[in-house]
């Protein structure tokens, strides 16, 4: 377990990253997120060494965390750290003997990563050659040909295509099983799909955290109703109700007022139901009431 206690870096009198705590638990993953500059690159170089924090600590599995133990992370960091000019298997096999392995080891590991990503062919390519998609693939088998006992990813998923998107999702889910991952992305619909955990970071301080659902939970009261052939306008004129979309016989609410029992019983005595249900605001609408 990734354990950020209080971490802090200032730059003269201004204060980029302000007292952040939070953990990131095996087996589970852990998004990173908010806006340009709000301080989650500097938190994840914290993390790994590159940056000394101004106070604060990093903890591993409840001791302070070494260089030895850094080294055994999988590290994808913002500025990619590839060579462009050097042929892409011949790198991966140089990163993977770097951490330990054999050659042979480095060798086996190597082509079952581009394998998963169809670079096979592509091995004796330089990286230039290769499009920006394939780049980043390329840069995600570098984080995991060592076989890492933690993640760390600084926007894995930037510039890749939808389906190159789905195939980094398979290979995180395969080789991130039981390890603690921590990434960082602005795009949200990818954070909600794939994150157990959730830390929301705004002018360098945390905003919220927790697990996803809690976060969800911590929204408003909100319902969608569906009448059986009759418009669901009527629910405007209900006190107790907030209306925030009409759309037929469909429509959003947020209790303001009046309870689920007692908007259950209106709506049921107005006529046949297809549906009430509890709806979770999405991650997106939660970002922005934290952050504003």
């Amino acid at each position: 377990m990734i354990d950020v206690q209080n971490l802090t870096r200032t730059y003269g009198d201004t204060t980029v990253v302000d007292d952040v705590s939070f953990s990131v638990q095996p087996g589970r993953t852990t998004g990173f997120v908010g806006a340009n500059g709000a301080g989650k690159t500097t938190t994840m170089r914290m993390i790994m060494g590159v940056l000394a924090p101004s106070a604060g600590t990093v903890l591993w599995n409840g001791d302070p965390i070494t260089a030895e133990v850094r080294r055994s992370f999988g590290y994808m960091p913002e500025e990619r750290g590839l060579y462009p000019r050097a042929p892409i298997a011949e790198q991966l096999v140089y990163f993977a003997r770097l951490h330990g392995l054999s050659r042979a080891q480095a060798s086996a590991r190597t082509e079952e990563l581009l394998s998963h990503f169809s670079l096979v062919d592509r091995a004796d390519d330089i990286l230039d050659a290769l499009s920006l998609g394939n780049q980043q693939r390329v840069q995600i088998a570098a984080a995991l040909v060592h076989e890492p006992r933690a993640l760390v990813l600084d926007e894995p998923f930037s510039g890749l295509d939808p389906v190159a998107v789905d195939s980094m999702v398979d290979l995180l889910t395969r080789e991130a099983a039981g390890l603690p991952l921590l990434f960082s992305s602005h795009q949200l619909d990818l954070v909600e799909r794939l994150c157990d955990d959730l830390v929301i970071l705004s002018a360098g301080r945390v905003v919220a955290a927790g697990p996803v659902e809690d976060l969800r939970s911590r929204g408003a009261d909100r319902y969608r109703i569906e009448m059986q052939g009759a418009d669901a306008a009527w629910l405007r004129d209900v006190q107790g109700l907030q209306v925030l979309d009409v759309d037929g016989p469909v429509a959003l609410v947020d209790l303001d007022g009046i309870d689920a029992a007692a908007l259950s019983r209106l709506v049921v005595d107005h006529g046949p139901v297809v549906e009430i249900a509890r709806a979770r605001p999405p991650l997106s609408e939660i970002f922005r009431e934290v952050t504003r």
